[in-house]
This record gives structure tokens, sequence and C-alpha cells, in this order.
């Protein structure tokens, strides 16, 4: 008997998801749940609908201040989002 390749599960698994068209949206969700851990429970307060079409996040916020403050830090949110999601899940980030 030959003693075939062995491979890890982690990357057997991740070939699997990618070839079922399930990675990118276990990514997306990866994001959405990394939300609140990244900006903090005061932030995920005012924010809400968080959805992602196209690679943008969509996120609505029911305070005008904190909007404002938002979107003028919109890339270094992508950046933070995508680490700690671990894959490059989104490009820009809408504030309504």
């Amino acid at each position: 008997m030959k003693r075939r390749e062995s491979h890890s599960i982690g990357n057997l698994l991740r070939q699997y998801l990618r070839s079922e068209g399930l990675e990118t949206p276990l990514n997306e969700q990866r994001l959405i749940n990394a939300w609140p851990e990244v900006m903090g429970t005061l932030v995920s307060n005012y924010t809400d609908q968080l959805y992602i079409k196209n690679t943008v996040l969509f996120v609505k916020v029911s305070s005008a201040p904190l909007r404002q403050e938002l979107s003028m830090r919109r890339a270094l949110l992508v950046q933070k989002l995508n680490k700690q999601a671990g894959a490059q899940v989104i490009t820009d980030i809408i504030i309504r």
C-alpha cells in the first residue's frame, strides 16, 4: 500500500466551501458578526440593518454625529473589518 499525500482538515474544508460557492457568504456573515467586536458596544447600539451587497457593507446609523464620524473613517473601518473576518470581504461602506 502506498501512502497518499496528506492534507490538513482546514485546507480541505476551505477547498470544499470554495467549490460549493459557500466561502463568500460565510465570510460575509463572519464580517457582519465582527461588527460589534470591532466597533464596540456603544457604536453597535446605534447601528442596525447591516448587510453586504456587491462587496459593499450597508449600515443604518440612528445618530447623525456618529454617522458623520463613521463616514470620515470608512477606509480604516474597511481594513479593520476585513482583517477581523480574515479575508477581503468588503471594499467600501455606505453609512445611512
